[in-house]
């Protein structure tokens, strides 16, 4: 099952649409995971119709429309792999441990918010990972997004995909 994972794209804001690279993601992936601040109730209603599957969280910056129709925590589970997406996850002091405790039955936890690309493994072996952003790179010198595969309770084939500056 091929996963695409995206957080924070801020659109309008920062950007009027993904780039043509996510939607070509969109377009090759099982499942699209967002981890929030949506911004535009329009994003959601395009990427409901046109990715196989989609799980996704409201952020910080997501108003009361966005709200009303996403929770702000997901939980799935993907070809056997137990995931969680949400958006914030606290400071990164610490973050292993505090989400670890928060979401002790799960083996994936997606998460968004700060725009840094973030992969580590908590004790007890959740792995967390955040996308960045594919449209607010911030301080990070590339947007970003992430692609993986999940398998038989697996995740696999971890990839961080820079895009090229706008």
């Amino acid at each position: 099952m091929r996963l695409l994972m995206i957080a924070d794209t801020h659109l309008p804001r920062r950007a009027r649409d993904l780039p043509d690279e996510v939607w070509a993601a969109v377009d090759a992936a099982d499942v699209v995971l967002h981890a929030g601040d949506w911004v535009e109730v329009g994003l959601l209603d395009r990427l409901a119709g046109r990715a196989r599957r989609l799980v996704g969280v409201y952020g910080n910056n997501d108003g009361p429309e966005l709200r009303a129709r996403l929770p702000e925590v997901a939980e799935v589970e993907l070809a056997g792999l137990r995931v969680a997406v949400v958006h914030e996850t606290g400071p990164k002091t610490g973050r292993e441990q505090r989400c670890a405790a928060r979401f002790p039955d799960r083996d994936l936890l997606v998460f968004g918010h700060s725009h840094i690309p973030w992969d580590s493994v908590a004790p007890g072996g959740l792995r967390l990972l955040n996308p960045g952003s594919p449209t607010d790179r911030r301080a990070q010198p590339y947007a970003t997004y992430l692609t993986a595969e999940a398998a038989a309770g697996q995740l696999d084939r971890v990839a961080l995909h820079r895009l090229p500056p706008r």
